[in-house]
Parts: structure tokens; C-alpha cells; sequence
């Protein structure tokens, strides 16, 4: 072996990768490393990281590099995903990268401390809080908050850890507190001046029995196709609004001439709702307060959506039942949804529009539609986490 050696790719994690499989952090394609790793000859990749908490922060990975390393990092583990289970593709659509400030919610976690608080993500393998105190990855207006959050629990917090959740929706940020008890009318006092003063859209306290709202001047919704919708504490919302539009784009595009619509893990409607203009769409959630949301404005999409409460993980549609439409979109958690592809692969389906935060996952679940005769004819790597190693896609399947 070669006392230097060159970087080709950036692994999964975030090192840099030579073609003997040598790792190592911190590296990009073409920087040229020694045998311990440190780099002798820097390539182009490189950018200077524009966040004073990077390396120590574990919610960013590769600030280090530049728009071009980025897209080839999160094309290469989509891709790689793809053929590591036998899946060609037809097509390769570009990547879409978020860009900074985009991400509209996210969890950070805080403690108070003697003199005051510290507030922010986690050290990578850690469970030690980096005290934030800049972040170019969050919307604005969740950046804006992080000082003022810091503020209320030094005062008020309790002595053990406390998460705070924080979602940008249409009447403002929906703010969550876990574990944190508001103890005498002051503390009482302080949080409803805090969210009068911020604007907020709705505080919610939760100490294990569920969100309590504490400040909600009016509902608080997020619009989906033009249709406000209520927004359940902690719902679940794509990370960021122009990967949301570009997903929803290839969705309406992948679909063609569908009539009739599975929507399957649909959440609050993000696809139902979005791409429902001449279709009729079967929303199916599990969780019942995202089912709900969605059944109260079902009506105000005139007939096109239809929400079922069910579980597809224990109770995926059968094949039988699949055979009424005409495709399939589904948007599954990270762990897949193996139950109900299988069905899927079973049933006359001919086309899938797959959506996922998991290329491993997606990949499995792809081999399976593979073998009963589908092929991957688009594919979309999407990178809506900027500077993280997650990464998500959107595809579109069909029978051959």
C-alpha cells in the first residue's frame, strides 16, 4: 500500500474514503492523506465551515464541504443503496439540496446550570449539550428563539434535562416543552409573556402524559394544498419547505394519468392534499391524531381524499384491496415498510411512487417490487438535513 493515498468518496458517517477503503476524518474527495491519515495536499472540495460549533456539535457533519462534495455524497448513498440490492435505474434525477436557514423543526435539548442554562444539539456520540449559540441550518425564526429559550429556563427550568421541540407553522412556531413542570404563577406568568412577546403560535408543556397546551390564541395549522390543517403537537413535517415542494412536484409527476390514489403513511395529507386535482386518494395514518387532522378538513378537498385510521405495520392493505387502484404513494418511517410491500409486490399495482428517509430501508423494500417485476425507473436523491448525513429520496416504480 501506498504510503498516500487519495480520497474518493465520503462515507456513510461523514469520513473520507480512499479506493483501498481507508478512512478518514474530516476529508473529502481528492484531498491526498499520509499513512495516519492527515492530509498533505488539500483538494477542491473544501469550504470553510461557517458555524463556530462545528466538529463539536454532532448535528452537522460535513459543513466542511461545498455544495459539489454535498450532492455527490448524497447522490453516492442513494445510488450505492440502490445497486448494493441489485437495482438498476432508468433514470437519475438530479440532486436537491435544502439550502441553509431552510429547516422549519426541530428538537434541541438544554439543562439548566448554576449561573444560567446551556441549550442546543448533542456532542456526536454524546449525550454532552454544545450551548449554541449560532446555527445556519435553522429557519430564522427557530434560530431567533434558541436566546430566549436560554433565558426562560435558567430562571424557570428544573434541575434535570429538558427537550424543546419547535415546528414553523402558518400562525407562527409551535413550541414544545418536555419535562419541564411550571411550578407557582410566576413560572405560569413568564411562559405566556414569553409566547405573547415572541408571537408565538402555541406552547405546550409535556411531562409524560402528553402535550398540555399552555398558549394557543388560535388553531394552529399548517396548509397543504391550500388547505389549512390542524397541527397535532409533534406531528411530523418534511424538514424543510423547498424539499417538501420539490418531492410533492416529482409525486404529481411520477403519478401521470392515476385516477385513483393509496396514499399510504399520509400523515397530515402532504401528498393527498398537494396532488389530489383529479384523483380520488385513500389516505391511510396510523397515528389517529394525524388521521384526525386530516379527516377535519377531508371535506374542504371536495370528495378527492378519503382518511382510514390503520396501522399498516400490523394491518398493511392487502393485495386484493391494492387491486382497486391505480398506484400506490407511500412515505414510510425509517425502518421501511416491509408488510405492505409485500402486498404491494402481490397485487396488479403498476406503479409506486416511493418516498424515503432511508436508503437502506427503501432499497430492501425496492429489491422485493424488483423481484415481482418492477423496475425503478426514477430516481430523485434528496438532501433537505444541509451538512448532516441524512439523506432522503423520491422514486417512482413500475410493472415491466
Amino acid at each position: 500500500m501506498s504510503e498516500y493515498e487519495t480520497i474518493v468518496r465520503i462515507a456513510a458517517k461523514g469520513d473520507g474514503v480512499t479506493e483501498s477503503g481507508r478512512h478518514a476524518a474530516g476529508t473529502l474527495p481528492g484531498d491526498v492523506i499520509d499513512a495516519s491519515g492527515v492530509i498533505i495536499d488539500r483538494g477542491p472540495r473544501h469550504q470553510e465551515p461557517p458555524c463556530q460549533h462545528f466538529g463539536t456539535c454532532g448535528g452537522c457533519q460535513l459543513q466542511h464541504a461545498d455544495n459539489a462534495a454535498l450532492a455527490a455524497f448524497v447522490r453516492d448513498r442513494v445510488v450505492n443503496a440502490a445497486l448494493g440490492q441489485g437495482l438498476e435505474i432508468d433514470e437519475e434525477l438530479p440532486v436537491h439540496l435544502s439550502p441553509p436557514k431552510a429547516r422549519r423543526r426541530t428538537t434541541l435539548h438544554a439543562i439548566r446550570t448554576q449561573k444560567s442554562a446551556i441549550i442546543g444539539f448533542r456532542e456526536s456520540g454524546s449525550h454532552k449539550i454544545v450551548d449554541c449559540r449560532e446555527c445556519p441550518v435553522l429557519h430564522p425564526s427557530l434560530a431567533d428563539l434558541i436566546d430566549p429559550v436560554r433565558s426562560l429556563i435558567a430562571r424557570y427550568g428544573p434541575k434535570g434535562a429538558v427537550d424543546v421541540q419547535m415546528t414553523v407553522c402558518d400562525t407562527g412556531v409551535d413550541v414544545g416543552f418536555t419535562h419541564f413542570p411550571l411550578e407557582g404563577l410566576e413560572a405560569i406568568e413568564a411562559m405566556s409573556d414569553f409566547a405573547r412577546e415572541r408571537g408565538l403560535a402555541r406552547v405546550t408543556i409535556d411531562q409524560g402524559y402528553g402535550p398540555e397546551t399552555q398558549w394557543e390564541p388560535e388553531p394552529v395549522t399548517v396548509t397543504l394544498g391550500g388547505i389549512p390543517v390542524p397541527f397535532p403537537s409533534g406531528s411530523f413535517l418534511q424538514a424543510t419547505e423547498d424539499a417538501e415542494d420539490r418531492m410533492i412536484a416529482d409525486a404529481q409527476e411520477f403519478l401521470g394519468d392515476a385516477k385513483k390514489v393509496a396514499d399510504l403513511f399520509s400523515g397530515l395529507g402532504t401528498f393527498a392534499l398537494n396532488v389530489r386535482e383529479g384523483r380520488k386518494f385513500l389516505a391511510a395514518e396510523a397515528d389517529r391524531s394525524a388521521h384526525l387532522a386530516l379527516k377535519s378538513v377531508a371535506a374542504r378537498a371536495r370528495g378527492n381524499v378519503y382518511p382510514i385510521h390503520r396501522d399498516l405495520f400490523r394491518n398493511p392493505l392487502q393485495s386484493a384491496e391494492l387491486n382497486n387502484f391505480d398506484a400506490v404513494l407511500l412515505d414510510p418511517p425509517r425502518a421501511g415498510a416491509r408488510s405492505q410491500v409485500q402486498e404491494m409486490a402481490a397485487s396488479d399495482c403498476e406503479k409506486v411512487v416511493y418516498v424515503s428517509c432511508n436508503p437502506s430501508s427503501w432499497a430492501r423494500d425496492g429489491s422485493v417490487m424488483a423481484e415481482a417485476g418492477f423496475r425503478l425507473s426514477k430516481l430523485r436523491p434528496v438532501g433537505q438535513f444541509r451538512w448532516s448525513t441524512h439523506v432522503e429520496l423520491v422514486s417512482l416504480f413500475e410493472r415491466n
